[in-house]
């Protein structure tokens, strides 16, 4: 039997999408009182999601005989498949990466990485600059979902950082570079959903590319201001100006130019090696005023170690960079997934949910919209987390760490990850109900009353949809059809100017959604549960989602008033 998604089962917008918001806002809200342990929240959400779906979320299918039953199943089977989701490849990603820092941990190899980045400045303004913002960055261009988040807070923590406040900053710093994470995935995935008929994908592509280029730079140069103001106000700001102009303009100038020019594959990589290495220059011959606010409270060595011994330290987060940014290649992705890519229908669920209209296109007459696939790909050796592990193997070797103790750290490793694993499993279980019940577009159609300010709303759509799926990727594959359908509609009822096209539209609005998506990044709960395992604050989930959820929301509007500008002020601007 097969259903076709209802997105307003009550003949009630507001009810309909009040339901559809509760397990979300059950979910934030035991988050954010502190008391409820990340799991119990996750699960009592996913609990919560599963019956809002099967009961009240029921497509009109459902009331055939034995239907209800049937539907039943689907919903169970969504929670399955995001669970699974949420163990390989999110929750491997995650396991990885942790079990690298701990080997460096272990080995005394973290203490000489600490070093030479306390040794090109004591400063914590600029270290976070360096390590969140800048190596953030390049970690996300090459492997993106998640891997980010877990390396920078694991090394700010290191670095002497509070745990709280290591969570907290990573994940602020992991916004502008996030549309064009994983070798520039979420802007392919953006375009697929929105080429129109008879345009090239490629040139599509490069299209939605220049337009996030357009808007991305001006918070390239934002957010490294806004993390340092996090730290200690704008007196803080102050006090190293010059280091922020350098790290947020060379990265902003390298975003534009790559995204306008080259395409959205390599945007990060080059961006955050180009500021990473201007600021490591530049500090060569300016240093901030001391502060004593702001000193590192990391203890140096008491011998100074050698260039060779600084280098070896750091093998292991070269090889990590090397790895991941070849498992994220494309042409390196495609030859390893034809050896082993195995993908196995989910039973029940596959091609069993149809979306409707206006969430989907209206199909051509009589011919049925593309059923959604649901389906789970095991591909062990192209994976992320696979990377990351083989960079642990190969450090472990170079570190002198034998099998035995390898396999005892990685036992370890595996402990203190189980309650991390779970809440992640949980929390993608959610989000898949949400996904193929209608309940995200139930919620995503809510925007789209907005009239002539949906140019705005368009931005915090995208920023909905990072929140509810943990992914800009998986945002633009819920919500990209959805804004093209809606800018169209716009210029045909004029609401938009004159001079915006159709195609103008869709290319401003449908980026909005990547772009604004960046900004739900830091509050999603697949990334903060990743970044309380990082920082060893498993439980402590809800003070991280308080630390950063005004941060998110307030950069979620100024990408938004972005947005309303460039629809009608600023249209000289839309490729």
């Amino acid at each position: 039997m097969t259903f076709t998604q209802n997105y307003d089962p009550f003949d009630s917008p507001l009810l309909s999408t009040l339901l559809a918001a509760l397990p979300i806002v059950l979910l934030l809200g035991l988050l954010a009182t502190g008391r409820v342990a990340a799991h119990t929240a996750a699960l009592a959400g996913l609990v919560a999601a599963s019956l809002a779906a099967a009961f009240g979320f029921t497509p009109h299918e459902a009331a055939a005989d034995g239907g209800t039953a049937a539907w039943a199943g689907t919903v169970l089977a969504a929670a399955a498949s995001g669970a699974a989701y949420g163990l390989f490849p999110i929750g491997w990603i995650v396991l990885a990466a942790i079990f690298l820092y701990a080997l460096t941990v272990e080995t005394g190899q973290f203490e000489l990485v600490k070093h030479s980045v306390m040794s090109l400045s004591a400063d914590r303004r600029i270290q976070a600059l360096l390590i969140a913002f800048c190596f953030g960055a390049f970690i996300e261009g090459a492997a993106g979902f998640g891997t980010p988040v877990a390396i920078s807070a694991a090394l700010l923590m290191g670095a002497g950082f509070k745990p709280i406040q290591a969570a907290g900053l990573a994940l602020i710093a992991n916004t502008s570079p996030v549309a064009f994470g994983a070798l520039g995935t979420p802007i392919t995935m953006l375009a697929k959903m929105t080429v129109p008929a008879g345009a090239s994908l490629d040139g599509w592509e490069l299209k939605l590319s220049q337009m996030a280029g357009r808007q991305l730079p001006f918070f390239s140069l934002i957010v490294p201001v806004w993390l340092v103001a996090t730290m200690g106000g704008w007196r803080a700001v102050r006090g190293v100006w010059p280091a922020l102009l350098v790290t947020g303009g060379s990265f902003a100038l390298l975003q534009f130019l790559v995204a306008n020019f080259v395409g959205p594959a390599l945007v990060d990589v080059i961006a955050g090696l180009t500021s990473l290495t201007a600021l490591a220059l530049f500090l060569c011959a300016w240093q901030p005023a001391p502060d004593p606010q702001h000193a590192s409270t990391a203890t140096a060595p008491d011998v100074t170690p050698s260039r060779g011994a600084v280098f070896g330290a750091w093998v292991p987060w070269l090889l990590l960079s090397v790895f991941v940014f070849l498992a994220g290649e494309r042409h390196v992705k495609d030859w390893l997934n034809k050896r082993n890519s195995p993908s196995f229908p989910v039973p029940g669920l596959y091609q069993r949910v149809y979306r409707a209209a206006p969430v989907a296109p209206e199909p051509a007459p009589g011919q049925p919209n593309e059923p959604e696939s649901a389906e789970f790909k095991f591909n062990f050796l192209s994976a992320t987390g696979t990377a990351i592990f083989a960079a642990a193997v190969l450090s472990a070797a170079w570190l002198g760490v034998g099998p035995r103790r390898f396999l005892r750290i990685f036992a370890a490793t595996c402990h203190r990850m189980r309650w991390p694993l779970v809440t992640i499993a949980c929390m993608l279980a959610l989000a898949y109900v949400t996904r193929y019940s209608g309940m995200d577009a139930t919620l995503g159609l809510a925007f789209t009353r907005a009239g002539w300010l949906y140019p705005f709303f368009a931005a915090l759509l995208g920023w909905l949809g990072v929140a509810l799926t943990g992914s800009d990727t998986s945002s633009n594959a819920l919500f990209g059809s959805l804004q093209k359908i809606t800018a169209e509609g716009l210029v045909r009822r004029g609401i938009l100017p004159p001079g915006v096209t159709e195609t103008g539209a869709v290319v401003l609005l449908a980026t909005a959604n990547s772009t604004g998506g960046v900004m739900g990044k830091m509050i999603d709960a697949q990334s903060i549960v990743v970044s309380a395992a990082a920082t060893g604050q498993s439980g402590q989930e809800g003070p991280i989602l308080r630390f950063v959820f005004w941060h998110s929301l307030a950069l979620a509007v100024l990408m938004g008033l972005l947005v309303l500008l460039q629809a009608y002020l600023w249209t000289g601007v839309i490729p």
